[in-house]
């Protein structure tokens, strides 16, 4: 029988060393960090943390976030530009393509839907 996944208190939860993001645009170069945990139906949940900066978003699954915390902008491609702040929450439907403008560091819970 599935059992939930529990992420433990987002706010708080200790993530791993953060990494550069792979496309960053300019300086500062962003870095962040993931604790994600994959369900037997492919769902893959978790805690994403970045520091300021700008880059092109890397996930093209649809995506529900849930921000716990910062202040960014999202900018698709074909779009206007979407301010996020702690309380937000998104949904990026699959190959949805844009920028991350991050102005203060952003913590977010996700689940990405394949």
């Amino acid at each position: 029988m599935p059992q939930p996944i529990l992420l433990a208190a987002t706010a708080s939860l200790a993530l791993p060393s953060a990494t550069p993001v792979k496309e960053p645009l300019g300086e500062p170069v962003a870095a962040a960090a993931t604790h994600a945990r994959e369900a037997a139906n492919g769902l893959l949940t978790g805690v994403w943390e970045c520091s300021p900066g700008r880059w092109r978003r890397q996930v093209l699954a649809s995506e529900f976030s849930h921000f716990i915390a910062g202040h960014c902008f999202f900018i698709p491609d074909d779009g206007e530009p979407i301010e996020l702040c702690a309380g937000d929450a998104v949904l990026f439907p699959a190959n949805c393509a844009g920028t991350w403008d991050i102005r203060e560091t952003v913590r977010k819970s996700f689940v990405i839907i394949p």
